[in-house]
């Protein structure tokens, strides 16, 4: 199988776990960092890194591309407009604010994601979403 259909496997996996703030465990909880956490560790084995504690509001606290910069340090970067299906897509709610929430992409028009008051759903990539799209990246092949 290959990795772009390993990835999406695994992220329908997901589907119906609850929502919960700075979780990642399967039928069990999770947010949208939670969500791509537990598929890095069920393609790979154990996470590169742990992400510190985090409010609700980090991103609009600190101000910094946070989570752009964790995903450069281990996933793929590439263009947000040309993302296939298995990548990671992170969006800003405002063009002034860092992106800070984030979906996997099953394909050109749809992700799965996990959101405050829903459980792991799928939804339509729709111009709303598109507008808002701010970075995307790819799993690695292979870890070195």
């Amino acid at each position: 199988m290959t990795n772009e259909k390993t990835i999406i496997t695994l992220t329908k996996g997901w589907l119906g776990t609850p929502y919960r703030h700075q979780a990642s465990l399967k039928n069990v909880g999770c947010d949208c960092l939670g969500l791509v956490r537990g598929v890095w560790r069920e393609r790979f084995g154990e996470e590169p890194e742990l992400p510190p504690a985090y409010a609700p509001d980090w991103a609009e606290a600190g101000l910094e591309e946070t989570f752009a910069a964790a995903g450069r340090r281990h996933l793929i970067e590439v263009p947000p407009l040309v993302f296939e299906a298995g990548d990671v897509l992170l969006f800003r709610w405002k063009p002034h604010l860092p992106a800070k929430h984030a979906g996997i992409a099953i394909d050109r028009t749809r992700m799965i994601h996990a959101q405050e008051g829903a459980c792991v759903s799928e939804a339509a990539l729709s111009s709303w979403w598109l507008r808002r799209l701010a970075f995307a990246f790819r799993f690695p092949e292979v870890l070195a």
